[in-house]
């Protein structure tokens, strides 16, 4: 695992909780949206709440709930644009799973608040992404996901590091490329393997799509009275 020194640069990086080069942010709730409906398909027949903990603008909790999960955002540092009336917490479950995207790597104590997240919402089951490097740090000239015009990203992990921190949480831990499941839930590499494969994974998540009632247009009529 590397991290910067103590960031005391972080007032002024998170001055726009999305960094304006992330021109990616769609493209990617898409594709994890996909991944974690195949994923909590086969964890949970997508029965039960979820909860999004740094939600963002609440795009993968939109997108959940369009395909028919009770999905809930969570973020005391990002406004919901997407999402509204479907904001949570981690005291208001219970929760089959948390999902956490692109968290990590902003964390100067990654232990701590998966931890607590665990904790306050009773769930041990938590779906993340950071981008992994293998063997030793790479060389700052080279990896883009250091991103240091935006001093947004501060710890940055090997498989190794992930493997200590699922330890002390407790949990098995399934990696693959960018993603992690740390549970308690019954599950083989091989399932999630497969599971998290993108091509594969755009064909199991055609059984929620079609198990599950989408919440498109129930939510619009619970939101008829809703005021900003």
């Amino acid at each position: 695992m590397v991290q910067t020194e103590k960031p005391y640069w972080l007032d002024e990086a998170y001055a726009s909780p999305i960094a304006v080069r992330d021109t990616g942010i769609l493209w990617r709730n898409q594709q994890l949206a996909t991944v974690a409906a195949s994923l909590f398909w086969k964890l949970f027949r997508g029965r039960g709440r979820f909860l999004d903990a740094a939600g963002g603008y609440g795009i993968f909790t939109r997108l959940m709930r369009d395909i028919g999960f009770d999905y809930y955002w969570w973020d005391p540092h990002s406004q919901n644009l997407l999402a509204r009336g479907f904001e949570g917490s981690p005291e208001a479950g219970p929760y089959q799973a948390i999902t956490a995207f692109e968290v990590l790597e902003h964390l100067d104590d990654p232990v701590r608040f998966l931890r607590d997240i665990i904790e306050r919402t009773g769930c041990r089951t938590l779906l993340t992404s950071t981008e992994v490097f293998r063997g030793h740090a790479p060389d700052p000239a080279s990896w883009w996901y250091y991103t240091f015009d935006t001093g947004q990203h501060i710890s940055f992990y090997n498989r190794s590091a992930l493997e200590v921190i699922a330890r002390k949480l407790g949990l098995r831990l399934y990696a693959r490329r960018n993603l992690q499941l740390w549970t308690d839930q019954p599950l083989t590499f091989l399932q999630f393997r497969i599971r998290t494969d993108f091509n594969m994974s755009r064909l199991l998540a055609m059984a929620p799509r079609r198990r599950l009632r989408s919440r498109v247009q129930s939510d619009s009529e619970q939101l008829a009275d809703f005021t900003t």
